[in-house]
């Protein structure tokens, strides 16, 4: 007996049976790399020992070799610092919500993605705490008993919210990430052949057998988390948003960010889980089970949020207006006609315009575009952020003190060895970790298989 109408498309292609997917699963863990995933590995870490490289010459020196000024004391550094938080979103968003609501493709991809959002955290930890100048006095930004010296934490600010959302976000979604893994790590366990090799995937795996005891202790605890997780979806980008929100500066006062950055977060974090899928299909060779309906479901939710940014973009235009305050307007007149114009209109074509190509079902079906509109929204989440920062701060209410921002070389250097830090965690995480949940993927086999649907 069927349980799903035929007439959709299988979320497993090429005829595969419990035992093919073991084998996939496990093949890149206990087989040598492809010549993809060596060259896309050698290239991310030289970017990431570039931005290593920076990141000692601005403790070494100070923050004096970064581009800020009294004028924009934020630059780039916070315009990553957000980009990376918000790319986080999506994995917590693919794993719990899609969970909650029983949908069978996030099978194929919420691994991953629980796995970007773990890396893109770390990322985005590194920028406060460069920011200091001073990292071995990183936990100040706590707030610790007052034995540890005079540490007047001011329970106030939004930056010792964001020190909460985040490290919150974090455990959860590590707690969240290592939960499903375990089912894994035990098929792993059973197959290795190396001593060293099972010995670690036997304490990673925690005693797991497989009874049917471990099976409901598992899905009642990854249901709770799912449960704990949605929330902070909401939260953790909701309270970064505050740190511009309750300002008086003219372009961040506004009541629009938390709804308008929650969204924002969310389609640049579907955007990046996309990069990676359609990495991920060839470096490790997944195209059976990461199939072209995934990406296309993926397209349509990258397509909905990126219309509810458009939205938002065009609210705070007409908001800026209808107040009659002539520093909000003309806040939002320089981000489009001033020195900073062609970031501006970056933003708009990659994050309003590019989407919307989406509509066409040829073109959400196809993997070249799809992974060209995917760097596209992600080059424009980054200009939004830097759009938001920069374009406010450079021409405040007093003339004399308007400045330009313009980034050095450590500037880029560091943003630039973030995103190969970041590829590099991914891509040993692809060689160590089974990158899909082989054992909740085998469930749908009878339902969503290439080979049952043919029957």
């Amino acid at each position: 007996m069927k349980h799903e109408a035929s007439i959709r498309e299988p979320l497993i292609i090429g005829n595969k049976s419990l035992h093919d997917i073991s084998e996939d699963i496990a093949k890149p863990i206990e087989t040598s790399a492809n010549k993809w995933w060596w060259s896309l590995f050698l290239l991310s870490a030289l970017a990431m020992l570039w931005g290593f490289g920076c990141i000692f010459y601005t403790i070494g020196t100070g923050i004096g070799v970064w581009g800020l000024n009294n004028t924009i004391g934020w630059a780039w550094d916070i315009t990553n610092f957000v980009w990376w938080v918000g790319i986080g979103h999506a994995g917590t968003l693919i794993s719990a919500v899609l969970l909650l609501f029983r949908q069978k493709w996030r099978l194929s991809i919420n691994r991953s993605s629980e796995a970007m959002t773990i890396f893109a955290v770390v990322q985005a930890g590194l920028f406060p705490l460069i920011h200091m100048g001073r990292l071995w006095v990183g936990y100040w930004v706590f707030p610790l008993p007052n034995q540890y010296g005079s540490l007047w934490v001011n329970f106030n600010s939004p930056l010792l919210w964001d020190v909460f959302a985040i490290s919150t976000y974090f455990s959860v979604s590590l707690v969240f990430w290592y939960m499903g893994l375990i089912p894994d790590f035990a098929l792993i366990r059973d197959r290795a052949i190396k001593p060293l090799a099972k010995k670690v995937y036997t304490i990673l795996s925690f005693g797991w057998s497989g009874t049917a005891k471990h099976w409901q202790r598992h899905e009642v605890m990854s249901l709770v988390l799912a449960g704990l997780a949605t929330p902070l979806v909401l939260s953790v980008h909701s309270i970064v948003s505050m740190d511009f929100a309750t300002s008086v500066i003219p372009g961040w006062h506004t009541t629009i960010f938390p709804p308008y950055f929650v969204a924002g977060a969310i389609f640049s974090g579907f955007a990046m889980v996309q990069t990676l899928l359609l990495v991920m299909r060839k470096v490790v060779n997944m195209e059976s089970y990461i199939t072209i309906q995934h990406i296309e479901m993926m397209n349509i939710i990258i397509m909905v949020t990126g219309s509810i940014v458009g939205i938002a973009y065009i609210t705070e235009l007409f908001i800026a207006w209808y107040s009659g305050v002539e520093y909000e307007q003309y806040a939002f007149l320089n981000r489009a006609t001033g020195p900073y114009w062609w970031a501006y209109w970056a933003m708009m074509t990659c994050n309003v315009i590019s989407p919307q190509l989406m509509w066409f079902k040829k073109l959400r079906r196809n993997i070249v575009f799809t992974f060209i509109l995917s760097i596209f929204v992600n080059i424009g989440m980054w200009f939004e952020r830097f759009v938001i920062i920069v374009t406010s701060l450079h021409r405040d209410f007093l003339p004399s003190s308007w400045s330009m921002f313009s980034p050095t070389f450590v500037d880029i250097g560091i943003f630039i060895g973030t995103i190969g830090f970041f590829m590099v965690l991914f891509l040993l995480y692809s060689r160590t970790f089974p990158v899909i949940a082989q054992a909740e993927l085998k469930t749908i086999l009878k339902s969503s298989g290439d080979n049952y649907k043919k029957k």
